[in-house]
C-alpha cells in the first residue's frame, strides 16, 4: 500500500482498503507536519506511522495535545483513538471512493 493510500484510508472490506479520492488527491503530498499543521491529526498520525519514525509520531501527539487540551502519552493511545490500525501487509486492492 503506498503511502497516500494508508494516510487516507477510510476503512477496509477485506482484503480492500478503501480511500477516499477526493482528500488523497488534494492532501496526498503533504508531509506529516504539514498534515498536523492543517489540523488533519489522523491522516499525520498515519503517515508518521508509515514512515516509522518515532520522532513523526511524537511531533503528532504533541501537537493534538496542544489542539486539543489532551494528555495522550503514546502512540498506542492515539490509534486507540483514532481507530488506526498499523499498515497491512493483507491488503490486496485500493479502492477510491
Amino acid at each position: 500500500m503506498k503511502r497516500e493510500d494508508y494516510v487516507f484510508c477510510i476503512g477496509y472490506q477485506g482484503d480492500t482498503a478503501v480511500v477516499d479520492k477526493q482528500a488523497k488527491a488534494k492532501y496526498g503530498k503533504l508531509t506529516t507536519e504539514e498534515l498536523a499543521g492543517k489540523g488533519f491529526f489522523r491522516a499525520a498520525f498515519c503517515s508518521a506511522l508509515y514512515g516509522g519514525s518515532d520522532q513523526e509520531i511524537r511531533f503528532v501527539i504533541d501537537a493534538y495535545n496542544s489542539s486539543a487540551g489532551t494528555a495522550i502519552a503514546d502512540s498506542t493511545e492515539m490509534k486507540r483513538l483514532l481507530g488506526i490500525n498499523e499498515v497491512s501487509d493483507g491488503t490486496q486492492k485500493i479502492v477510491l471512493v
